[in-house]
């Protein structure tokens, strides 16, 4: 798949999933910095993420922003669902997508939830299994997404009828 120039695509505002904080402890006091973590999105099958980190609040989103327009990937959605049950993986954390029928909404947690209304996604249900980190749900959300396969493709290769993909 060839580089998507996020200057071509309309994104949407970005979404912030998690900002962490973290404390060094020295001999003045505690120094902290913070860590961002961005997913952005064009609501038509475009997402990226990204993991900022800086001085400063600001300046770590700015940087995931940055960092989440350089990875943005093409994701396969069909009318708003997604065409078959995938499990993504991420360190201990998975994520299972299974498509909804339409007026479904988005049946997920807080950090799929992010992914998936950047990506465009209106009718899905989720379940996590696993660790719940929330930097490792985002990344194992993304790469289903990006693992996708159209559904023709998907009944060739299990050998089975285009109705069956479905259930």
């Amino acid at each position: 798949m060839g580089i998507i120039n996020p200057a071509e695509l309309d994104l949407r505002e970005e979404s912030v999933v998690k900002i962490n904080r973290t404390a060094k402890v020295t001999s003045r006091g505690k120094r902290f910095r913070f860590s961002a973590l961005i997913v952005i999105g064009d609501g038509k099958g475009h997402v990226g993420v990204g993991l900022g980190k800086a001085n400063e609040v600001i300046a770590a989103i700015q940087k995931g922003k940055e960092l989440a327009k350089r990875n943005i990937r093409k994701a396969l959605i069909i009318n708003g669902t997604i065409p078959h049950t995938i499990i993504g993986k991420h360190g201990s954390s998975r994520i299972l997508l299974k498509p909804a029928s339409p007026g479904t909404g988005i049946i997920a947690g807080a950090a799929v939830r992010s992914v998936m209304e950047q990506v465009g996604i209106n009718n899905i249900l989720t379940k996590r299994q696993g660790s719940k980190n929330t930097m490792n749900l985002v990344h194992a959300t993304v790469s289903a997404l990006f693992n996708l396969k159209d559904a023709v493709t998907i009944a060739n290769k299990r050998g089975i009828s285009l109705k069956k993909v479905f259930n």
